[in-house]
């Protein structure tokens, strides 16, 4: 009886805990969002949305902004608790001059829900086979992948290699790894207690403070308030059985097998400095791995490269355009 009794106290405790810093993280958030000073509001940039059956059945959320020019087409892929937003700034320097297409991933942003048992990087590599065979079914691709949708961009390689060179063009692999990344990951090692604790502490973790956390081990020591603001909207979006069902995929990570084929394709890797999700290194292995591949170092940036290194995403994007196209 004093068991349960303590039990339910504990719980009555981190229930309200929880309250009182959601209701905080609210207040903050409202603030940051007044402080952002945004030319075009985060999470407004639209097209008519499509809904693609992936091959177990899952809805995947598909949207593509069409341009004067048709070919090549851009698949932009987000990463683990992202959605397509990630984009952002791409989205916008790119609309109009060039065909863009943006997936939210299963069990991600708009896309139906998937299960642990189908929520690996396969399905995920079998769902971009399935949006490009449906929504760019002619002319070259170019493949843009951050973090898990690098992973993503890698297993299609893999399983799927003649595609590289013919088809896919060209590659961009944005804070991405292709193998070993628990060793030297201190963000993953930080979530691990969290994800064995299970879902209720982990629910209320990241109701607290979560704007801190995520500025912490996601973005770089200089970062702009409004990019922290961005990445931690975006994350929260996520639920978090998202966090559950993909983390396995990154605790036996090894993609080392489709790089050389995917080498075929005029390739960039990009990696910031301060990335604690992803490190530096692994982006200079994968420089090395893919034949020919350019790599791009960005001082100070973390892990959320799309965001505070914008600019930079979009000038690589640009130049693998013109090296296809020469």
């Amino acid at each position: 009886m004093r068991r349960t009794v303590k039990l339910a106290t504990t719980a009555g405790a981190f229930v309200a805990a929880g309250a009182v810093a959601t209701v905080l993280n609210d207040r903050h958030r409202t603030s940051r969002r007044r402080r952002r000073g945004e030319d075009v509001e985060f999470g407004s940039v639209r097209s008519t949305p499509l809904s693609v059956l992936a091959p177990d059945g899952v809805a995947l959320h598909v949207e593509v902004d069409e341009a004067d020019r048709a070919t090549p087409t851009i698949v932009f892929l987000h990463g683990w608790v992202e959605d397509s937003d990630v984009w952002h700034y791409q989205r916008l320097a790119l609309r109009g001059r060039v065909r863009t297409v943006f997936v939210d991933l299963r069990s991600h942003g708009r896309s139906g829900r998937s299960y642990a048992g189908n929520s690996s990087l396969a399905d995920l590599a079998d769902d971009l086979e399935t949006v490009l065979d449906q929504v760019v079914p002619q002319g070259p691709v170019v493949l843009v992948g951050h973090s898990m949708g690098g992973m993503t961009i890698m297993e299609l390689a893999r399983t799927r290699p003649d595609l590289f060179g013919d088809r896919v063009q060209g590659v961009v692999l944005v804070s991405t790894s292709s193998g070993k990344l628990m060793r030297s990951s201190p963000a993953l090692r930080y979530l691990v207690p969290l994800l064995r604790a299970g879902t209720p502490m982990l629910n209320w973790g990241r109701r607290f403070n979560s704007y801190s956390i995520i500025k912490r081990w996601g973005l770089g020591p200089n970062a702009q308030e409004r990019h922290a603001d961005m990445a931690n909207e975006m994350i929260l979006r996520a639920p978090t059985r998202v966090l559950m069902d993909f983390y396995p995929n990154f605790v036996s990570l090894d993609l080392t097998a489709g790089l050389r084929d995917l080498g075929r394709a005029r390739t960039t890797v990009i990696g910031g400095t301060a990335d604690l999700l992803t490190p530096i290194k692994h982006a200079r292995v994968l420089a090395d791995r893919i034949p020919d591949a350019k790599l791009v170092v960005l001082e100070d940036v973390g892990h959320m490269v799309p965001f505070e290194a914008h600019e930079t995403v979009t000038k690589a994007i640009e130049d693998v355009l013109e090296d296809i196209e020469s």
